[in-house]
């Protein structure tokens, strides 16, 4: 792999940890499971049947924790700490394929990344839990679930990809809060 395809696919794996920490886990143990990718000692351990019971199982807790009001922002506290923590553990793997990349850049930018994303989906989701009286939690938790296990599973298999996906979800977050904007000011 070489230095772009390696450095993409840290950053949208470290992304996609900052919307949910389990689901990039999950694909990736799932991925060296099945031989489709080869992670590198230690991050192979992912694979493992305790990892992936231990992961599958906190992912079926955020899953249900993540869409309910109130509940989602306990979650987003707690999250403040695993989720940076995953996307510092997926980009070092993923730049651990290189041979003289250190560990120490991608845990860097694996936290900048993860946090950076964390920190708006949390300040956010409040605001949106106030304007729709609750009913947006479950509606934008699983949007942010199915953007990253898309962008898991593009992040592995097709990192220049992950690249127009991540224009057109930020197209369309940015015109969604337009439309949202223009809404909430006329009367």
């Amino acid at each position: 792999m070489d230095v772009t395809n390696a450095a993409l696919m840290g950053f949208g794996l470290a992304a996609a940890a900052g919307l949910n920490a389990y689901i990039p886990l999950l694909v990736v143990g799932l991925m060296e499971r099945f031989d489709v990718i080869v992670l590198g000692s230690p991050y192979d351990s992912l694979a493992s049947t305790p990892a992936l019971v231990v992961v599958g199982v906190l992912l079926a807790i955020e899953l249900v924790a993540d869409k309910v009001p109130a509940v989602d922002s306990a979650n987003d506290l707690i999250q403040s700490f695993v989720r940076p923590v995953a996307g510092a553990v997926l980009f070092a793997g993923s730049i651990g394929v290189l041979p003289h990349a250190p560990a120490w850049v991608g845990v860097l930018a694996g936290l900048a990344t993860a946090g950076s994303v964390h920190a708006t989906k949390a300040a956010v989701r409040p605001a949106i839990n106030v304007s729709t009286g609750g009913l947006g939690a479950p509606v934008v938790s699983t949007i942010e679930d199915v953007v990253s296990t898309v962008a898991s599973i593009l992040a592995v298999l097709a990192p220049l990809l992950l690249a127009g996906f991540v224009a057109l979800v930020t197209w369309w977050v940015v015109r969604a809060v337009r439309r949202f904007r223009l809404h909430r000011a006329s009367p």
